[in-house]
């Protein structure tokens, strides 16, 4: 919105002492204070949401098929939950304030923020609500009922997505629709022209399978996220590690001249995406301060799933779903861990490959305090994101 407002008028506001506000025309300024102003939405409100959340007993108590990690976590019956409101809330209000509000790109991620924020919010509700149709029940939404809401969002984003590149040109539409593997280049300086053209040897997805990566990444990033948010700290640590890649990468792949220095695929108006994950990490640091062990608030749905499916997305937009499952190996691990001890426990009819899953449960019965696994979760992400981002400079 400040963006919208004050770029095309930069001359009245100079004549008027005023242009010290062109700094908000600059991307990396913007990106920046979303940062701050998520991080400081969260601090400010947090307090009197936490509050409210408690006063509407909307506070969760967590409980398990294993005594002895029930016996761990009895410390946390009755600590408030969907304090993912916060997140969204926050990341909403920077995104709208700081980004280019003319861009398709944030356009999309703000329907993904609310749908997936909106789903969550009610799973959250009816785990915590005795509803008339299921007496008694505290799942929340069938998994097959929030499944068909994140495939749905994911099938929408990427139909979008797709008809919006079509209108780039024959080298934008290579970038766009490019399955862009670590260590490809993209780019390659050509003599004959004295330029950087577009490498022929990049793999061009067909529209259907575009679409298919599409839901496969959005859907898959939404639901490991909310797998590994079940430790004081976890989610929202390993969220805003590679949500500060993202803003980076997002940050490249929306500059022409980066994205060839780098040989990434250049996203035309990309760039305002790194603002977007700047707000994601600034809400998730903010978040950290009241949900850091003992927590005061968890994120629940509400925030799990909003947050996973926005990593999905700008990793769609940009081409880098292979950077993401580097970056998110931890979500990755949670996911399989789960994958493996569902199979194992229905083929062999009873037995187990870890002491439960998803596996930070399996570390923490293994001796790991609930502290430890979220610091050394949290340190392999940021090794992770550094193996991610060294790729881009190997190329």
């Amino acid at each position: 919105m400040l963006y919208v407002l004050i770029e095309p008028n930069l001359p009245w506001l100079q004549a008027r002492g005023l242009g010290f506000l062109r700094v908000f025309t600059f991307l990396e300024f913007r990106m920046v204070l979303a940062v701050i102003l998520g991080f400081a939405t969260v601090i400010l409100l947090g307090p009197r949401v936490i509050h409210r959340l408690r006063q509407l007993k909307i506070q969760d108590n967590p409980e398990f098929f294993n005594a002895d990690l029930n016996e761990l976590t009895h410390n946390k019956k009755a600590t408030p939950t969907m304090g993912g409101i916060l997140i969204v809330g926050a990341i909403f209000l920077s995104v709208i304030l700081l980004a280019d509000l003319r861009s398709f790109y944030t356009h999309m991620a703000l329907v993904c923020l609310i749908w997936l924020g909106i789903v969550g919010g009610v799973d959250d509700y009816l785990k915590l609500t005795i509803a008339s149709r299921r007496p008694g029940s505290r799942q929340g939404l069938y998994s097959w009922e929030k499944m068909i809401y994140q495939l749905g969002l994911a099938l929408v984003l990427g139909v979008f997505i797709l008809l919006h590149g079509r209108n780039l040109d024959q080298a934008g539409q290579q970038m766009a629709f490019c399955l862009n593997i670590p260590f490809q280049r993209t780019w390659f300086w050509s003599e004959a022209t004295r330029s950087f053209v577009v490498s022929d040897s990049l793999i061009i997805l067909p529209a259907l399978i575009f679409i298919v990566i599409t839901i496969f990444v959005i859907t898959g990033a939404s639901n490991s996220v909310n797998l590994t948010d079940g430790m004081d700290g976890l989610a929202s640590g390993i969220t805003a590690i590679c949500a500060f890649a993202f803003m980076l990468l997002a940050l490249f792949a929306g500059n022409e001249e980066s994205a060839k220095r780098l040989l990434i695929p250049f996203i035309p108006a990309s760039g305002d995406l790194s603002i977007v994950a700047g707000a994601m990490a600034g809400a998730c640091l903010g978040f950290l301060w009241f949900n850091c062990h003992p927590a005061q608030v968890f994120m629940g749905d509400t925030g799990s799933l909003p947050l996973g499916g926005l990593l999905g997305y700008i990793a769609v937009v940009i081409r880098q779903e292979f950077l993401l499952l580097i970056i998110g190996g931890i979500f990755v691990m949670e996911t399989v861990s789960v994958m493996m001890q569902v199979g194992y426990f229905k083929a062999t009819k009873g037995k187990r490959i870890f002491r439960m899953a998803p596996i930070h449960h399996h570390f923490h019965l293994s001796g790991w305090t609930e502290q430890q696994v979220v610091v050394r979760f949290w340190l392999i992400t940021a090794i992770l994101a550094a193996i991610a981002l060294a790729t881009i400079n190997l190329r």
